[in-house]
């Protein structure tokens, strides 16, 4: 039992060092980027800090499963819900504003989706969980309340999913140059896996199907980081030599450019 917490607990802490770091490295390139495109930079930044900010909880529930403390982990899976419940808000605005290009309007719409995070909050402290149970491999928490979990899979999974699905329907049909086709799908593709299995590791009941879900959060965060800083011999293979780490910026060669 202790080795597979343990597993698990690297697994989560390697999730939150990747993330921090991943958001760190894409705060430090602000000065390669224009204004346009720092609203979508940023909105990055906090969707990649809330991903680590989740996880690094976690990790600590983990530890206390292994520990034998129970109440640290209550406490910490209740501090794992806020920034859970948020990466929604980031992820929207991020969307929106590639699309739109409109900073107000997506911070409006993106607001809402803040409401309905707060809203499943409430209703997950109010309604308590139940557990923890602790198994082989996880401390596993049941969500004591049907509603907050209709909320989430509604409003803050459906929704957004939809979004990336359809804004890649986009990028798909238009005609641009792979290196752009690339710049655009793949940190999509990458934050998808992340936001799909960050769910399934929230909800689900198994042990074995949540290690798994976090061991993939852990390769989309990595493949993240190769959608924006893909190494030379990935620019070589996909013909992307002339990638430039600057995201929406107007270039004469790519005329639907976000």
């Amino acid at each position: 039992m202790t080795a597979g917490l343990i597993l698990n607990a690297t697994i989560c802490f390697a999730i939150t060092v990747s993330s921090f770091a991943f958001a760190w490295v894409l705060a430090s390139s602000e000065d390669k980027h224009n204004d346009k495109s720092k609203p979508a930079l940023w909105a990055l930044v906090i969707l990649w800090s809330l991903v680590a900010l989740t996880y690094l909880p976690t990790t600590i529930r983990m530890v206390a499963a292994v520990t034998g403390h129970p109440s640290l982990d209550l406490i910490m899976y209740n501090l794992a819900a806020v920034p859970f419940s948020m990466v929604t808000v980031p992820l929207v605005f991020f969307i929106l504003y590639v699309i739109t290009g409109d900073q107000k309007i997506s911070g409006y719409i993106s607001f809402l989706f803040i409401l309905f995070g707060a809203t499943y909050l409430a209703l997950l402290y109010s309604n308590g969980v139940i557990g923890p149970t602790i198994t082989g491999y996880s401390s596993m928490f049941s969500i004591n309340s049907d509603i907050a979990i209709n909320i989430y899979l509604v409003g803050l999974f459906v929704i957004p999913t939809a979004m990336i699905l359809g804004m890649m329907l986009l990028i798909f049909l238009q005609r641009m140059p792979r290196r752009l086709r690339y710049r655009t799908a793949l940190p999509l593709v990458a934050i998808s896996f992340v936001f799909d299995f960050m769910l399934t590791d929230m909800i689900t009941n198994l042990d074995v199907m949540q290690m798994a879900a976090r061991i993939f959060v852990l390769i989309g965060t990595v493949l993240a980081f190769l959608a924006y800083f893909p190494p030379s011999t990935l620019q070589r293979t996909l013909g992307i030599k002339k990638f430039q780490h600057e995201r929406y910026e107007e270039e004469e060669e790519d005329e639907n450019d976000f």
